[in-house]
């Protein structure tokens, strides 16, 4: 519940436009690779199938387009190669798991298994050039305006343990990562490098804390949360994602004015006086922040986000406010304390979207709303992915129907909304200190 407006006895009202933060948002979406009403399919092996990197591209998309109706769709099979494998040879697996679904957009993560986890072997990577290249060149040909993006594959670690044998089993990777590289010349579609970030984060961390380091990719070969969300901003960023949540300057001085990309500013208030010690407004967002845990649920994660330009590129959640006096105030969203803060920190900006904040609340939800509703996709695709065709059962429209339930709540789960800032001096600076 948002506490009582101060007194306008007390306060200057002002109001105004922000159409150039409209304008802003606007054009870092157009510049985003994704539209409104895309279906986007994630083809691979178990990488894909442990639907990480995956959900983080879903929940970036939810919260920072939170009107946007994108459809999601899991392709990925463990033990997969560029041939196929227990679901199916490659032809029946594009069919049946890829092209029923008409995808405007595929990305394609294969490498790990082709690789055998052995020495390069020039026949083996003969095979995987040939199996890839059909694959794009099939999803081309089914649909010609199909958006594809060839992801590197991700890395073998070799960094936090001794290599298997001489050279290791990520050079072999990084020869196949060439590849894929100049496949998507010769055809024309994107690429995104999960190998390089991922494993610049693992030597960093490793200097800090090798156990840490270690559980980014605790087999070797299957990341967890924390190497996913490398491995997602890397996808993103190839697409051009904006790291805008929202951002908010106020000039608090005797103009009261402030500047907005991304939220409405309505109700812009300060305390009577040539230097304010209060100031309130009201904030209509048009996006969340990301939904990461607090650094106690998952240290690993923090310690990655913590090394990485995961925030920087993603999450910039943003308020400066300048002329205030020199002091400590209170900031406060919807009457619960966020935190304390130098008026040097305002004036410099702080991130809403590291703290414990509404907004933050509201994004965990709609992590937890994709979560449920990848596990009713998963389920259905378990059934559909073991037949010859798309199979039609009871037990499979039961879960397609509680799918689509379940992106509605997820949908709108994600519509920001409205929020009360109060932002109070409580300790004024002692003249002479």
């Amino acid at each position: 519940m948002s506490p009582k407006i101060l007194s306008a006895s007390a306060f200057l009202l002002l109001g105004i436009c922000t159409l150039c933060g409209a304008v802003h948002a606007q054009i870092t979406a157009a510049s985003f690779a994704l539209h409104d009403g895309d279906r986007v399919t994630f083809y691979g092996d178990s990488i894909t199938e442990q639907r990480e990197y995956t959900e983080d591209v879903e929940e970036y998309v939810l919260t920072h387009y939170p009107a946007w109706k994108v459809s999601f769709h899991n392709a990925g099979v463990s033990a997969d190669k560029v041939s196929g494998g227990q679901n199916g040879p490659i032809d029946l697996r594009l069919n049946r798991d890829v092209f029923a679904w008409h995808p405007d957009v595929i990305t394609i993560l294969l490498g790990m298994n082709d690789s055998y986890y052995r020495p390069d072997d020039p026949g083996i990577f003969s095979t995987y050039a040939r199996g890839y290249r059909h694959i794009v060149e099939a999803m081309q040909k089914n649909n010609p305006r199909v958006r594809i993006t060839l992801i590197q594959p991700s890395p073998y670690d070799d960094v936090t343990r001794e290599p298997r044998f001489s050279g290791g089993s990520n050079s072999v990777l990084l020869k196949y990562s060439a590849f894929v590289i100049q496949l998507a010349g010769e055809l024309g579609t994107q690429t995104a490098d999960f190998n390089t970030p991922l494993t610049t984060v693992l030597r960093t961390i490793k200097t800090e804390s090798p156990s840490l380091a270690r559980q980014i990719i605790p087999d070797r070969v299957h990341p967890q949360q924390g190497g996913h969300w490398i491995m997602a901003e890397s996808l993103l960023k190839s697409w051009k994602a904006s790291p805008l949540v929202t951002s908010v300057a106020i000039h608090a001085g005797a103009n009261l004015s402030f500047n907005a990309a991304n939220t409405d500013v309505a109700g812009l208030m300060r305390s009577k006086g040539r230097l304010p010690s209060r100031i309130s407004w009201e904030q209509a967002d048009k996006a969340l922040p990301l939904p990461l845990p607090p650094p106690e649920v998952d240290p690993v994660l923090a310690l990655v986000a913590m090394h990485s330009d995961l925030i920087a590129a993603l999450d910039q959640e943003t308020l400066q406010v300048f002329d205030l006096p020199a002091g400590t105030y209170d900031l406060f969203i919807d009457g619960r304390k966020i935190g304390s803060f130098l008026a040097g920190q305002l004036a410099e900006g702080i991130n809403l979207a590291t703290m414990e904040t509404p907004m933050l609340e509201q994004a965990r939800l709609v992590a937890f709303d994709t979560e449920k509703v990848n596990d009713l996709e998963s389920a259905r695709f378990e059934i559909v992915s073991s037949s010859t065709t798309i199979d039609e059962s009871s037990t499979a429209q039961a879960l397609a129907d509680a799918y689509l339930k379940g992106v509605e709540r997820q949908r709108a789960d994600a519509h920001p909304v409205p929020h009360h800032f109060d932002l109070q001096l409580t300790t004024p600076s002692t003249p002479g200190r």
